[in-house]
């Protein structure tokens, strides 16, 4: 049987279906995922659960999918570019949630839309599908505004760039974790200073391969400042310093509580994101 030809009404319908969607937007009935595994060597519950054996397609539950497929591809015809990718939505908890938010968990992404049911897309697990499929799903907008879009662009492309740091730093700075998971959600002052943290970003000189490294850590807050009670942005800043002291290479540690507008464009490109998802391991 001969693929569609471009004039043909289905491939017209299919085009017609596929324009009003984009980048970010999500099918919250399709409630399935699909992924190839081997029962016989199990890695995940769907693949420990199939009764036959060698290699199969296997479906596991999800909240909903959400399209990463490039919305320039996604309008594309569907003769020319006949693929969709997806992603599963899950739900985390509260303070979880919290991380994707501010881009410390990139193996997850979140969207305004799903914020309130605590959902996000888990971009370790990604499905493609063709558009004749995704034509028939009902659509719902993940967001609403430019920025909501540019940002959720911006989880897709961490997720594949994120810096590698070296093995000796992850110990170095487990410490700094451990106090940003447990203190996030408290409302203290340190609590609220967290929150109000857009990212944490690492500057290694000279060098991450250097036989001494001296660190500097750039704490980059939001434009609005924290509702404070008692401490400054000072006073978390020098407590949060006490948790990397210099050790092994890393023979000096500095840092600064800065807002995107206090940061040179060399300062930024040339420090590197700092995340959770790496400092546990790599776990979600």
């Amino acid at each position: 049987m001969a693929t569609l030809a471009p004039d043909s009404d289905e491939a017209k319908r299919i085009d017609t279906a596929l324009k009003e969607w984009r980048q970010g937007d999500l099918a919250l009935d399709e409630t399935w995922f699909i992924h190839v595994g081997d029962p016989a060597t199990p890695l995940s519950e769907a693949a420990a659960e199939a009764d036959a054996e060698g290699l199969q397609a296997l479906t596991s539950e999800a909240a909903g999918l959400v399209i990463v497929t490039q919305t320039c591809d996604i309008v594309r015809s569907c003769t020319v570019q006949p693929y969709i990718e997806v992603a599963p939505l899950m739900r985390v908890s509260a303070e979880h949630l919290h991380a994707a938010q501010r881009g410390r968990r990139p193996a997850h992404a979140t969207l305004p839309a799903l914020v309130e049911a605590s959902l996000v897309a888990d971009l370790a697990r990604v499905m493609t599908v063709e558009k004749s499929i995704v034509a028939s799903w009902k659509r719902t907008a993940g967001y609403t505004s430019d920025a909501e879009g540019r940002a959720f662009a911006q989880a897709l492309a961490r997720k594949r760039v994120r810096f590698a740091f070296p093995d000796d730093f992850t110990p170095f700075a487990k410490k700094l974790q451990g106090r940003l998971t447990e203190k996030h959600d408290k409302g203290t002052d340190e609590g609220r200073g967290l929150r109000a943290l857009r990212e944490i970003r690492v500057h290694a000189a000279p060098s991450w391969e250097a036989p001494e490294v001296e660190i500097f850590f750039w704490f980059v807050r939001g434009d609005r400042d924290a509702d404070f009670e008692g401490k400054s942005w000072a006073e978390l800043f020098k407590e949060w310093l006490k948790l990397v002291p210099a050790s092994g290479r890393f023979k000096s540690v500095d840092g600064q509580v800065v807002t995107l507008g206090d940061m040179n464009a060399a300062e930024y490109v040339e420090s590197d994101p700092l995340d959770l998802d790496h400092l546990t391991g790599g776990t979600a």
